[in-house]
């Protein structure tokens, strides 16, 4: 017996005994995703040969979904996809040369319906260095596709696929070395609607993780290429929302209103990572594991593979930043992956009565953008680089990396932390010893402003050579400081030499 009808025998069999039922054979709200519940109210001619004329599919870019289908019947559906190389911004101040589906990363979503015939078409644009192809998880056939769809510069492949299951899936180009494809920015989701349709939701979003392996260290500016042994070593420089640092922060944050309800399809193009997803403040209603048939509810945190997906879902109760986090938490913070989801709304005291998360917790993407940091390093790569540029970059870099404990007005913590603002330790210490302070911490008794302190503060080793130029710059020149700039290649100077040894314990 073929698998098509089987499939149609099982539906048949499955809605003579919904007729029987009390529940209404066109309710599919409450049934999981593609499950055989959901073949009960699903006519056979489903999974059929396609019906009316050919339909050129919607495709969109990250973040935005494709409206739903609204079919119910099969249809030929077009699917035109290019391969365009192309440098785009990785992190403020910082290039990289990805490889796209479409031109962006993740490439294009693609929403088809079960039962559709897809007619796949794959350009790769005349001006690529490299031949290309696609291996979509949602085929059924070699490679996913990629056996049919090795496409050299400025040629186009065609290949055809039925859509027999329904789900969240990824794509990804699968050339040689696959894993430098991947990692280049060449993955996106494709999803198959269940005949029935998915549940109607106010916001759908789409997400997909990916790391980064850049031969400079995080955020280092200027142009960044691929690295391969750090790829191979599984030691990504960043691991992003959406392709760059920022792309769902700021300007680009997710949005949504209290009382609506929004679905997340979050993928993993990996190629290495598993990304464990959590948005912090909110519990998951609804997740479709790895994009599978059988809902989990009320979920905190929810693992997805490296080439693997998912489909979370879930209300909004109180206004707020919601943080969009792989909660491998490093990778978040000082990584990139992070994201914002601003809801706006009437409080609801009866839920939540404290204030909004501190601006710092975000860390420097509490900023709105960080503007002046990328101006500060296009000035500093033509050579134009003011004291001004300086102190408007580290003003933005020391919210999220100073102000949680020296506060944002430099005043410090009473006994605790040393105020920065008229400080006469920034006097009285030379140059190459401030410079050191962020680069190797500080610890053991200091006295400030004839105050005695003895607290530790960690070295701000994730900080590049420039972030702490800006930083100190900023420093110096606030809260009443004599002023004063500090460059990079001051700082380069400084981290070359060996870190002065610490004081020894009594």
């Amino acid at each position: 017996m073929t698998r098509k009808l089987s499939l149609i025998l099982a539906a048949a069999g499955l809605m003579a005994l919904a007729a029987c039922s009390e529940k209404p054979a066109g309710d599919a709200s409450q049934v999981p995703f593609g499950s055989a519940a959901a073949a009960a109210v699903t006519p056979p001619e489903s999974f059929g040969p396609p019906q009316g004329e050919p339909i050129h599919a919607v495709l969109t870019s990250p973040p935005h979904v494709p409206p739903p289908v609204n079919r119910n019947y099969p249809a030929k559906v077009i699917v035109e996809l290019e391969v365009i190389e192309k440098e785009m911004p990785i992190s403020e101040g910082v290039s990289y040369t990805y490889w796209t589906f479409g031109g962006t990363v993740p490439g294009s979503f693609i929403r088809v319906r079960q039962g559709d015939t897809v007619e796949f078409h794959l350009k790769n644009a005349p001006d690529s260095k490299m031949p290309h192809n696609i291996d979509l998880h949602g085929v059924t056939g070699p490679g996913g596709g990629a056996a049919s769809s090795f496409t050299a510069p400025g040629h186009a492949s065609q290949f055809t696929f039925k859509a027999l299951n329904a789900g969240i899936y990824v794509y990804h180009c699968a050339t040689a070395p696959v894993g430098m494809h991947i990692a280049n920015g060449m993955y996106g989701l494709i999803l198959v609607e269940p005949p029935e349709g998915l549940p109607k939701v106010d916001h759908e979003y789409y997400v997909m993780q990916g790391d980064f392996y850049t031969t400079g260290k995080y955020r280092e500016k200027g142009h960044q290429p691929f690295d391969m042994d750090k790829a191979i070593d599984e030691h990504p420089t960043y691991v992003l929302f959406n392709g760059h640092e920022g792309a769902l922060t700021g300007d680009n944050a997710l949005t949504a209103k209290t009382g609506e309800t929004v679905r997340l399809f979050v993928g993993n193009g990996g190629p290495n990572l598993i990304s464990s997803f959590h948005v912090i403040g909110e519990i998951f209603d609804r997740v479709q594991q790895e994009g599978g048939t059988h809902p989990q509810s009320n979920v905190q945190t929810t693992l997805i593979p490296a080439g693997g997906a998912a489909i979370v879902e879930f209300h909004t109760d109180v206004p707020g930043s919601y943080v969009l986090v792989d909660h491998s938490i490093f990778r978040a913070f000082n990584k990139g992956a992070l994201g914002i989801l601003k809801v706006d709304g009437p409080e609801n005291k009866l839920v939540y009565s404290g204030k909004e998360v501190d601006s710092v917790y975000l860390g420097d993407r509490a900023e709105p953008n960080l503007h002046a940091v990328s101006a500060a390093a296009k000035a500093n790569a033509a050579g134009t680089l003011t004291k001004e540029d300086q102190i408007k970059a580290g003003a933005q870099l020391f919210t999220g990396t100073c102000s949680v404990c020296h506060q944002a007005d430099g005043k410090g913590m009473t006994n605790v932390f040393p105020p920065l603002a008229k400080s006469d330790y920034l006097v009285k210490q030379d140059r190459e010893h401030l410079i050191s302070i962020p680069l190797h911490g500080l610890h053991g008794k200091i006295t400030v402003n004839g105050v005695d302190y003895d607290s530790v503060m960690p070295p701000m080793s994730q900080l590049n050579d420039d972030e702490v130029a800006n930083i100190l710059t900023y420093v110096l020149n606030s809260w009443d400081n004599a002023g004063g700039q500090v460059t990079k290649e001051e700082v380069a100077k400084v981290r070359a030499q060996p870190a002065p040894q610490a004081a020894p314990e009594h």
